[in-house]
């Protein structure tokens, strides 16, 4: 009766049957009738028109469980389950839906729980707010069941459902699970690309797996990577995920590697990829390189010139393309990184290239695409093995020899991947079918490719790069094979690496062409010319060996006899010699090759004379070698060297002077300008070094206008010697040159003259003395001479101003040369050297080390524009005072008999000097200048007869005598030094006029008799 009502729809009178049969059945204790009954009576309440009563859901789980416990039929179980969720879900019951299919989840069916479990998952996505995560677990519970029922195809669907959920979440162990899972299923299925895709995925993840785990997974990776590859041998090489490189890191080094030092000999630094980028040194070098470079093209830098770089990296200009040399080799240098924590073995690990030969003639070839297979173009280095241990980072130097001219290309690199571990079945996870394990998966491994491509630097010049983001290229990667060039190493022989301040020491410098082309124009620069020398231009000035004297002396010496001794022994040199005049750049040194030409495979040595830096510490100089090759190249003009020496000085001695007028006028020849130069040597070192003493063997002094003419305190001991911390002083008398001689001289013709302690005089004319000498002065030779100007009445005040500051100007330059006593091993050593000082003004003292500048004091902001200062509107009181020198000539005592006559008169000789080259208006004023008692005191009461006041003109440089008497009345000591000199030069009104200062007293003794 329910049945016939259900079957014509009459759903309200069949819910009815079918609830009384179910009571019936139940108390005949026929569960399968009153399930069923119970199952039908849910049904047609659902389906009833109006739904006047609601589902009974618990007529369907009672159904169920009857099915399932008391009956044990699960077909009916099921149909009632997927009945009732059907019902549920139509009412949007999605939660109860799933409960109610995973309840009926069991291990007696693989496919049944399968297909449960999948409806479960699409319930939970289907819901108002979907339960994702619930969803792809149940997906992947689906597809394992799938999996253990035999359904490949079903699992696999299942698993790249969940796949997409769990995708870029994090969960970087359940991603490992699904795609490892997938991998394996799309090889079972034969769908190869989706299972090496698969297994690329778990790779290039930042696993968390165990080390085994990871060992499995890349096992499976490379056994199916190798059948996919045998499928299609002759195809491209694919992409690799292991190891990563670091694209940006990619260094490329241009030339052949340096020979180590041998011995003695310590070769160029140079640049190697084993050296750290550094800006401020690579900024220093490339000046260094723009300075000789603009002096080889005559003081202007050529609009085409990039500075070379042989090292390529992410910091350096990498906009163009780089030249390379044929026949020389280009290292690439990468930077692999090893994600697992099983190591990976690279072999047969080479570079990727594409080349187009062309001919920079003009002519340009087919264009060609070559690879590792056609060496003839390009020779490419092979690493048979590159092991990269766990989680380890490592670099790989991979070199390129191009055989010929073109447009090279590096694409990448080509290697085969392996593992170097045995490979052991996991619990739970059996190997694939035909991937063996044990210890013949150690020869498993898969030739693949891996790009290099470097993004270059962003752009942000214009507006529109600011406002967009812009990258511009970066062409490490793509150099420019150039013809061939000469290739110079150099090897420095006895370098050292410890010197004493100011200490001369000889090196030898070799240098060797390397390459099959001459080399010419080969030049050194450095900021620091003055640490070393070649000699000077002439033949004559070099000494030849280290045997010039019996010391094996770095300097030219002469064995002198004792006669000698007292006065000083002159000569002469330019400085033209040296590499230095006017306006020349001493920085840039010409290197002294035989015929200007290395040939092919040659080599030279030449001395090379080094003095320790003034300053004690320790100095890093820089040398940079720069040369051409004799047959100029359109693409590579010169090439360059560099070298870095690290010098450590200790410190040696303190050399300061002072000059000052002498008092006697005249000379013996009867001309006026002498001078005094006091010199104080001090031994500051502080016996570090081993120096037992220091012996000052001879002072030179070097001058376009004066000499030294003689010692005026040698004493016995001819030998100055100084023990630590002692001090000597020395008084030497310096005139000037004679007229000849500096008529005949040129502008760079420099007089020197040797005043020696010892039996031997050093030639300070010649090298090395010289040219340090030389190279002290560089920054005073490099100013331009002044040019004349526009003479208007400022400038005739200027005129006068520097006409009277000439006159405490001089320009002497002292030179002291020293030997110091070194005990070293138990052998005494003879260390040499020498300091400067240069002497520019009358009284003001010169030292040989560098003053220390005192920070100045804080000062207040003026908040206006300066006046023009360049030359001082007035001179100082010093120079006036050095504008006449005043001498008076009178007996050092004088008897006279007062008893017989009470005034005693006593002739004294007033001497005046111009030392100015204008003329100068003189005002002598013989009366006392004050009439206090004290002075009387002083001056003593003495009176001068005649005339009391002179005027004079003094023509340039003239001596003037002026006859004076003194009137004395009493006996005693007297100062005549009282009269006053005024001065101002002729063309001037009364603006310089002031009183010369007389520094001696000049005091006269009379007595009765």
């Amino acid at each position: 009766m329910a049945d016939l009502c259900f079957l014509v729809q009459h759903y309200d009178l069949a819910y009815s049957c079918y609830h009384t049969a179910k009571k019936d059945f139940l108390n005949d204790q026929a569960m399968l009738y009153a399930a069923g009954a119970l199952e039908m009576a849910a049904v047609s309440a659902f389906l009833q028109p109006g739904a006047p009563r609601p589902y009974p859901a618990h007529y369907m789980d009672t159904a169920i469980q009857t099915y399932r416990d008391i009956c044990k039929n699960m077909v009916l179980a099921e149909r009632c389950v997927l009945l009732s969720a059907e019902i549920l879900k139509s009412q949007s019951k999605y939660s109860e839906a799933a409960a109610l299919l995973i309840r009926l989840t069991s291990e007696d069916s693989d496919l049944r729980s399968a297909l449960l479990l999948e409806q479960a998952a699409h319930c939970f996505i289907n819901m108002k707010s979907p339960m994702v995560r619930k969803y792809a677990f149940h997906m992947i519970l689906a597809g394992h069941r799938f999996s253990k029922a035999g359904q490949k195809k079903h699992a696999l669907r299942c698993y790249c459902q969940a796949m997409q959920v769990y995708k870029g979440k994090g969960w970087s162990l359940a991603e490992d699970h699904i795609n490892f899972t997938i991998g394996r299923q799309s090889y079972t299925l034969r769908q190869l690309d989706n299972a090496v895709s698969a297994f690329r995925h778990i790779l290039i993840n930042e696993s968390k797996q165990s080390a085994a785990q990871q060992g499995s997974f890349l096992r499976e990776y490379l056994y199916v990577y190798k059948n996919v590859s045998q499928l299609s041998p002759d195809g491209p090489l694919p992409q690799l995920p292991l190891p990563y490189i670091n694209s940006s890191a990619t260094r490329v080094f241009f030339g052949h590697d340096r020979r180590l030092a041998n011995g003695e000999k310590q070769a160029a630094t140079h640049i190697s990829l084993d050296q750290e980028y550094d800006y401020e040194s690579s900024q220093q070098w490339r000046e260094l390189e723009e300075q000789v470079v603009a002096l080889v093209n005559k003081g202007v830098i050529p609009s085409n010139f990039q500075p070379t770089q042989y090292c390529l990296n992410s910091y350096s200009d990498n906009s163009r393309f780089p030249l390379a040399v044929v026949e020389e080799p280009i290292t690439v240098e990468m930077a692999f990184r090893n994600p697992l924590k099983v190591p990976l073995l690279l072999t047969d690990l080479s570079l990727l290239w594409k080349f187009q030969p062309k001919d920079f003639s003009g002519k340009d070839n087919e264009v060609k695409e070559l690879g590792t297979s056609e060496p003839e173009m390009i020779g490419v280095e092979v690493i048979s093995e590159f092991l990269i241990n766990s989680e380890e980072s490592k670099v790989a130097r991979l070199k390129l020899f191009p055989h010929h001219t073109g447009e090279l290309r590096v694409l990448g690199v080509v290697y085969n991947l392996g593992t170097s571990q045995g490979s052991t079945t996991l619990d739970g996870i059996g190997a694939l079918p035909g991937c063996h394990t044990g210890n013949h998966s150690l020869n498993m491994s898969v030739r693949g490719r891996q790009d290099l491509e470097i993004q270059g630097p962003r752009l942000n010049n214009t507006k529109e790069e600011k406002t967009s983001i812009k990258y511009g290229p970066d062409r490490r990667l793509d150099p420019i094979i150039t013809e061939e060039m000469p290739l110079l190493e150099v090897f420095f022989i006895h370098f050292p690496t410890g010197l004493l301040c100011g200490e001369i020491r000889k090196a030898y410098v070799e240098f060797v062409n390397v390459s099959k082309c001459p080399l010419t124009g080969l030049k050194v620069v450095s900021k620091r010319p003055e640490f070393f020398t070649f000699g000077g231009n002439t033949a004559v000035l070099t000494p030849l060996s280290p045997s010039a004297s019996e010391n094996c002396s770095a300097y030219k010496t002469v064995v002198t006899d004792s006669t000698s001794v007292c006065t000083a022994l002159t000569s002469s040199a330019s400085s033209v010699d040296f590499g230095i005049g006017t306006g020349s750049q001493p920085e840039v040194i010409p290197v002294p090759l035989p015929d200007t030409v290395l040939l092919p495979g040659a080599s030279v040595q030449l001395p090379m004379w080094l003095r320790g830096p003034d300053e004690e510490g320790v100095h890093e100089i820089n040398f940079l070698f720069y040369y051409e090759s004799v047959k100029r190249q359109p693409k590579i003009r010169h090439r360059i060297l560099r070298h870095t020496a690290v010098i450590c000085t200790s410190r040696s001695l303190n050399v300061r002077a002072t000059v000052c007028r002498s008092n006697s006028l005249e000379d013996e020849e009867g001309r006026g300008g002498n001078m005094l130069v006091f010199v104080d040597v001090e031994n500051v070192n502080t016996s570090e070094a081993g120096v037992k003493e220091f012996h000052i063997v001879q002072v030179s002094s070097s001058s376009k206008h004066w000499k030294l003419q003689k010692s005026v305190n040698l004493s016995e001991n001819k030998d100055a010697k100084l023990a630590s911390r002692e001090k000597g002083k020395f008084c030497f008398k310096a005139i000037q040159c004679k007229e000849k001689e500096v008529a005949t001289q040129s502008l760079e013709k420099y007089t020197f003259a040797d005043i020696i302690f010892g039996n031997e005089q050093i030639i300070s004319s010649a090298s090395p003395c010289a040219d340090f000498f030389y190279r002290s002065l560089s920054s005073e030779l490099k100013k331009p001479p002044a040019q004349p100007s526009v003479h208007t009445e400022k400038q005739s005040v200027e005129d006068a101003v520097r006409l009277i500051q000439k006159c405490s100007e001089v320009d002497l330059n002292i030179v002291v040369l020293w030997k110091a006593y070194v005990v070293e091993d138990s052998k005494q050593l003879i260390l040499e050297g020498q300091h400067h000082v240069i002497l520019r003004t009358i009284g003001k003292e010169a030292f040989s080390y560098p003053q220390k500048q005192e920070p100045p004091e804080m000062e207040l902001l003026k908040f206006f524009r300066p006046e023009n200062t360049t030359v001082s509107s007035r001179p100082s009181v010093e120079q006036l005072s050095n504008l006449i020198k005043t001498s008076l000539h009178y007996p050092e005592s004088f008897n006279h008999p007062f008893h017989q006559k009470s005034l005693c008169l006593v002739p004294v000789t007033l001497l005046l000097s111009n030392c100015s080259k204008a003329d100068v208006d003189v005002i002598v004023d013989l009366r006392h200048k004050t009439t206090s008692p004290e002075a009387l005191e002083i001056h003593g009461s003495f009176t001068w007869l005649g005339q009391t006041q002179y005027k004079l003109q003094l023509k340039s440089e003239e001596i003037h005598t002026l006859q004076l008497k003194a009137c004395f009345v009493h006996t005693g000591v007297y100062n005549l030094g009282t009269p006053r000199v005024f001065a101002k030069l002729s063309d001037q009104v009364s603006v310089f006029e002031t009183s010369q200062q007389n520094s001696m007293p000049a005091l006269i003794i009379i007595n009765n008799v």
